[in-house]
């Protein structure tokens, strides 16, 4: 499966930069259902974050996706790779 990837900068409500990406199937070209997966992610948090926009959430590139990252899509249609400040 190639799957798009999405570069996600939100500012954490101490100040912090949370950096993630959510990972897409490549067909999937809709923005606002992008977003709403960043956002369903962000409110599993138990902090407060900046709302996600075109501003914080960028496409980045295509790739193929490894096993696990298959099977996470297929089960919720997206997954997130979590790179800084998520916790």
């Amino acid at each position: 499966m190639q799957i798009a990837v999405w570069d996600t900068y939100v500012l954490r409500s101490d100040g912090r930069i949370m950096h993630f990406d959510i990972l897409v199937p490549s067909t999937l070209k809709d923005v606002r259902t992008i977003f709403s997966f960043g956002n369903e992610y962000l409110e599993g948090k138990t902090f407060e974050t900046g709302n996600l926009s075109s501003n914080e959430c960028k496409f980045c590139h295509i790739q193929k996706a490894p096993p696990l990252v298959v099977m996470a899509i297929k089960e919720k249609g997206y997954h997130i790779i979590e790179m800084e400040n998520c916790h």
